[in-house]
């Protein structure tokens, strides 16, 4: 009989304790009564209900669009401070710029909203932009916030990485930047995926930083969902929170399935490359090749 650990009743709790809440947001979603409180039997009313709400996707359509962009910005800044900080080891002011890349990722939300919201003023007292506050300027705090994170991932990576490679294509004739694209940008390419993911993930996910920097007509779906929570949960929030999960689940069981397959592939490969050098060893009769006695003048 296999006996259970306490390490494993406490995984098993732990999963439990997450993953719970979240089935019963979903079972909720086909709650046919309007009180979230009260279970009226099966119903998808509320998710055919979403097409007719244009004010809640309006606000996923934004916060989707500005969760792209700052994916896309801050993948491109973080990786090349994590390239500065790896590849560049003694410049004037490099614990400053390692500091101020990775301050984000220990300063709190309200602090860095404030910072952003003083500075967004300043500048349209001093030069006239931004006029207003809106899309832009929570694409620019998410970029802020989300670029520590995919240093640090990125870094991570970059330390990693045999330079012997990297070397021996500049001996070749190649280009610094030609190096980069061809032959950095691949092997680091998981890293940049995941630092992606994640930056989507907490614009997606914040609420805090665009709460300050936010304008009129510029409500993203945290912020609508969090103002109508203070009113009572309505049942298409609940409609909307399972659609996200589902995409989440399927966006994640497709990064696992990819990456499941091209481990294969490259096992495969190593495996069939270890069989031919064993058959260049052998020979074709399968035993090893002796080489020929050198001929005596």
């Amino acid at each position: 009989m296999k006996r259970y650990s306490l390490s494993n009743l406490i995984l098993v709790l732990g999963l439990f304790f997450i993953y719970l809440p979240m089935v019963i947001l979903v079972i909720y979603s086909f709650n046919e009564s309007r009180l979230v409180t009260v279970w009226g039997g099966w119903s998808v009313k509320w998710y055919v209900g979403l097409l007719d709400n244009t004010q809640l996707m309006g606000a996923v359509m934004r916060s989707l669009e500005v969760a792209f962009y700052t994916a896309i910005a801050a993948v491109a800044l973080g990786t090349m401070a994590a390239f500065v900080l790896t590849r560049i080891p003694r410049f004037r002011g490099r614990t400053m710029f390692g500091g101020l890349v990775t301050a984000p990722l220990v300063m709190p939300e309200v602090i860095t909203g404030l910072s952003l919201l003083l500075l967004f003023v300043a500048m349209a007292q001093l030069v006239g932009w931004p006029a207003q506050r809106g899309l832009v300027t929570i694409w620019i705090a998410h970029t802020t916030f989300c670029s520590a994170y995919v240093a640090v991932v990125v870094m991570a990576r970059l330390r990693e990485l045999d330079l012997s490679i990297e070397e021996a294509a500049m001996d070749l004739g190649a280009r610094p930047w030609k190096v980069f694209f061809l032959i950095t940008v691949p092997m680091i390419a998981p890293s940049l995926a995941a630092g992606g993911m994640l930056s989507f993930a907490l614009s997606l996910d914040d609420l805090v930083l665009a709460s300050f920097v936010s304008g009129p007509g510029a409500t993203t779906l945290p912020m609508e969902i969090f103002s109508a929570v203070r009113l009572g949960v309505k049942p298409e929030i609940n409609a909307v929170a399972s659609l996200i999960l589902l995409v989440v689940s399927i966006a994640t069981f497709i990064a696992w399935y990819m990456t499941r397959r091209a481990d294969r592939r490259r096992q495969k490969a190593m495996q069939e490359a270890m069989e031919d050098a064993t058959l260049d060893v052998a020979g074709p009769s399968g035993r090893p090749t002796m080489l020929p006695p050198p001929a005596h003048s």
